[in-house]
């Protein structure tokens, strides 16, 4: 008969009552077979209620790489603008077909500002904000979760297209677009924006978006730019005030520019090209050294910017290297070319893969239309749809991605990330299964490799403890 150790035995046991969860009373001579077993209630979870592996815990950054639940985490990610006011049944189209392809983040809008969609509004005026929109909202998030996805979420579009920083302008009466990094009163509005967005309380799982480990991003803009300075002082010292209140209220995410990565470096060297000479008002390698910016962004259409393929695959290398001088990831967050999109993507994927970058996500993913029977039209060129030829490729990135992250596991029943197997670990899967927001490594958490964490893990892992 195999005998334990009576202290250990005992932690496990007051671990076990301390939580409420089923609860086996292991006594000092007791074989592990040899256990009776009683049940209490909680109030958090359901007794014996299964957590899927794939609702992870918050994304963080260690140096140059993500983390999530004490692993590495490279992903394979797309776009898509309109879930936030499409009707339910394209959204959940949309996230069908990227589980289907094996992306693991989403991006797609935090704002619909003045400008309604499909009847649709966030902020319909200046600081009035829509309940009805932000349902749609909460059924966006709510729907990733359940897919098994992360979201990234800008709070302003650099363009006028659903509002905009022009819409802050014109509400504020400030006179031209690049007083929005400027113009107190706009300034005040976006924090407040900002503010009511992260303090947003999900109508639909009850947990406020700050403390959500669906969000992986919250991004300042998509694609800001500042033509009349082009020194890149402007933009910088926006990013470090506004990347510095958003941290102030919500610790537990990452906050990243969302701009389209130009950079501001010797213009003779580089024929005075404008993505590589600062005439956006952008400093990419300034903006990605801020302390409260977490990652660096960059995106790429050789169509609209007049570059060749091979340009583009220069401008990935460009990017990884500069964000690893600062210890940094780097996402290419946006991308796509309208020829040979087979070939191009594949090069590109594998030019972000081969050289350590930390994700890629191409423009855009689409799927149903409004009228629930034709496809989403294809408006820039750029349309995705699964099954085709190109979101095999985007598959076969993110399989490539997740054995890169699944690689970095360390250890069965090395559940909170330490390279041990101990009774920490114990506690810290007890405490997951109470409360789904704490963070762990779930490939090492499941135990009996069925893809769910429940007790009849906590039960494998203890056995794994006792037999140690």
């Amino acid at each position: 008969m195999k005998k334990t150790k009576k202290g250990l035995s005992i932690l496990i046991a007051c671990a076990l009552t301390i939580s409420c969860l089923p609860m086996t009373i292991v006594k000092a001579d007791d074989s592990i077979a040899a256990t009776t077993t009683t049940t209490t209630t909680t109030t958090t979870t359901t007794t014996g209620a299964a957590v899927l592996v794939s609702s992870g815990g918050f994304v963080s950054r260690d140096g140059n790489k993500f983390k999530v639940d004490g692993h590495d985490f490279y992903f394979s990610g797309s776009n898509n603008y309109y879930l936030p006011y499409a009707p339910n049944y394209m959204v959940d189209d949309v996230f069908a077909d990227a589980k289907a392809i094996g992306t693991k983040v989403m991006r797609t809008w935090g704002f619909l500002d003045g400008v309604s969609a499909c009847d649709v509004i966030l902020q319909s005026n200046l600081g009035v904000y829509s309940e009805d929109g932000f349902k749609h909202f909460d059924y966006v998030v709510k729907k990733a979760q359940e897919s098994g996805m992360k979201l990234v979420i800008p709070f302003v579009n650099n363009w006028t297209d659903f509002g905009g920083m022009d819409q802050y302008v014109k509400w504020t009466g400030a006179s031209k677009h690049d007083d929005f990094y400027t113009n107190e009163a706009c300034k005040t509005a976006y924090k407040n924006y900002i503010t009511h967005f992260l303090n947003r309380t999900n109508s639909l799982t009850g947990v406020k978006y700050k403390d959500d480990p669906t969000i992986m991003t919250w991004e300042l803009g998509n694609e800001p730019r500042c033509s009349t300075d082009t020194t890149g002082n402007t933009i910088y010292n926006w990013s470090v005030e506004m990347s510095k209140y958003v941290k102030s209220i919500d610790s537990n995410h990452l906050v990243a520019l969302g701009d389209e990565g130009f950079f501001k470096r010797d213009g003779a060297t580089y024929n005075w090209d404008y993505n590589y000479s600062g005439g956006a008002g952008v400093d990419w390698e300034r903006l990605v050294a801020i302390p409260t910016i977490d990652y660096g962004t960059y995106h790429l259409y050789p169509d609209g910017w007049g570059k060749t393929v091979e340009w583009g695959t220069q401008w990935i290398k460009d990017h990884i290297d500069a964000a690893n001088a600062v210890n940094k990831p780097s996402v290419l967050e946006e991308y796509g070319i309208k020829s040979d999109q087979v070939n191009v993507y594949t090069k590109w994927g594998d030019t972000v893969i081969n050289n350590g970058g930390a994700g890629l996500m191409p423009w855009m993913l689409s799927g149903i239309g409004f009228d629930n029977r034709e496809l989403y039209p294809d408006y820039d060129g750029f349309r995705i749809l699964y099954p085709s030829k190109t979101a095999d490729v985007f598959a076969a990135n993110a399989k490539v991605m997740g054995d890169k992250s699944a690689g970095s596991t360390i250890l069965e029943g090395d559940v909170n990330g330490d390279s041990k197997v101990d009774i920490l670990d114990y506690i810290a899967l007890q405490k997951y299964i109470s409360d789904w927001s704490s963070s762990i490594n779930k490939q090492n958490a499941d135990m009996n490799k069925d893809t769910r964490i429940n007790t009849a893990d906590l039960f494998a892992l203890r056995k794994i403890i006792l037999d140690i």
